[in-house]
């Protein structure tokens, strides 16, 4: 049910989507499936040697049914849920998306399948750290769009801000991204700032347990 990629972190394979376990000193999952995966989600933890209990916090990347559908399974715990400012207002159901966009459209197509949370939400804003991960703001397939870094872990969770296709990472494409300049700027921008890491794991495709920033960078010649 989940696959180690390195010591401390697991990777769920839903199905079409992704998701991941990380202990850092703080138990950490990172993005939650969708409604259709709470099951799978709890026997994840279980698989991996330890409890719902465990669980410290939720690091969702962005804003979509398959990656915050999953977060009703923890419903009634104490865990918060971290998101990047731009999407937490979707998250809370405070705001709901532009239907002037067609990705804000599918989105809104998608609402009835990811319902609010009722744990804690906190926003996160570019350089803010959580545990031993930092924040990257990463625009374009959704405005609130995030990636999260551990240097000590040497590890990398991008989201959908990339997708990996036959062993190599592709930016997210138009039909599914708000803004597709947005997301070469991002990738760029990761590319620059960020320190280098070896695991890295997206919301869709097979994670790469080394050489991730170097994939990362190799999008950046094919731009």
């Amino acid at each position: 049910m989940v696959t180690t990629l390195a010591d401390d972190v697991w990777w769920y394979d839903l199905t079409g989507t992704n998701a991941f376990l990380v202990d850092d000193g703080s138990l950490t999952l990172v993005d939650a499936g969708t409604a259709f995966h709470a099951s799978e989600l709890i026997g994840g933890l279980r698989a991996a040697g330890f409890e719902l209990r465990d669980l410290d916090r939720i690091l969702i990347t962005h804003f979509d049914m398959d990656h915050v559908g999953g977060l009703s399974a923890f419903d009634g715990t104490e865990v918060t849920i971290h998101v990047g400012a731009a999407d937490a207002p979707l998250v809370t159901g405070e705001r709901k998306p532009p239907l002037s966009n067609h990705k804000g459209l599918i989105q809104r197509l998608g609402g009835p399948l990811a319902s609010p949370p009722d744990n804690p939400v906190e926003p996160v804003v570019d350089g803010d750290t959580v545990g031993t991960f930092t924040v990257y703001e990463t625009p374009g397939h959704t405005p609130g769009h995030v990636c999260y870094v551990s240097e000590s872990l040497s590890t990398a969770f991008l989201g959908d801000l990339v997708r990996e296709s036959g062993g190599r990472l592709k930016p997210s494409p138009w039909v599914i991204s708000y803004d597709t300049a947005a997301v070469e700027r991002s990738v760029r921008s990761l590319v620059e700032r960020a320190p280098e890491f070896e695991v890295a794991g997206m919301g869709h495709g097979v994670p790469f347990k080394k050489g991730g920033s170097e994939r990362l960078s190799d999008i950046v010649k094919r731009l």
